[in-house]
């Protein structure tokens, strides 16, 4: 149940573990998406919340809904201001040469009736940065692949996954657009903090999800 999903709730935030597979806004075919289940988020007020930022389809893990307007304004100011801290897990389909570092690479949108859209690394293009560290490499199986957390610093479309694929040359497992595609995109939005003044932080962290143990990564304790 999308309430058992709950990792953060209060009169002004919720922050769900959203599932991959359910995209936050109704999809051109028709199949449910989180807009579609808002009414049994509500917890007791009249107003549905509502979704401040969005996650890609296939992208599980920390999103933040407002209970009400004023407090959906302020969010978004803070996710404009970069005030907005977010840590993402990703497994890369390769093992970077150093340890941590910074991408710095501008994104712009591109088009193709062969392809349709996506994001590209472009000079001329919306400044994006994004500071990384490796938490694991692979054995056996995965030898050739890392496990890694992302800090974006700012909030450019499929960042995480063109900074990947682009900036550091090694897409994430199973991207269907930057990658080779496979039977999940192994990205996770592992945490989300966002200050308010004069009240403690809305803050969580959502577990790694199944289908990175399945693959071989993250330590089970």
């Amino acid at each position: 149940m999308l309430q058992d999903r709950v990792l953060f709730i209060d009169g002004e935030a919720i922050i769900l573990d959203k599932p991959a597979g359910l995209p936050v806004d109704r999809p051109r075919d028709g199949s449910e998406s989180l807009e579609d289940m808002l009414g049994r988020l509500t917890f007791g007020f009249q107003r549905l919340p509502l979704p401040v930022h969005r996650l890609d389809r296939d992208t599980s893990g920390c999103l933040l809904l407002a209970r009400n307007p004023k407090a959906h304004k302020r969010f978004q100011q803070a996710f404009e201001a970069g005030a907005v801290t977010k840590r993402y897990v990703a497994i890369l389909d390769g093992v970077p040469e150093e340890p941590t570092g910074l991408i710095d690479l501008p994104l712009g949108k591109t088009s193709t009736a062969e392809t349709g859209w996506r994001m590209r690394g472009d000079p001329n293009g919306k400044a994006a940065r994004t500071r990384w560290k490796i938490l694991e490499t692979g054995t056996g199986r995965n030898e050739g692949r890392a496990m890694v957390a992302f800090y974006p610093e700012t909030g450019r479309t499929h960042q995480i996954r063109i900074h990947a694929a682009e900036g550091l040359g090694m897409p994430i497992m199973g991207d269907p657009v930057y990658g080779t595609g496979g039977p999940a995109v192994m990205l996770h939005a592992a945490g989300l903090t966002i200050p308010r003044d004069g009240k403690p932080d809305v803050h969580a962290e959502a577990p790694l999800p199944v289908r990175f143990h399945n693959v071989g990564f993250g330590k089970r304790d």
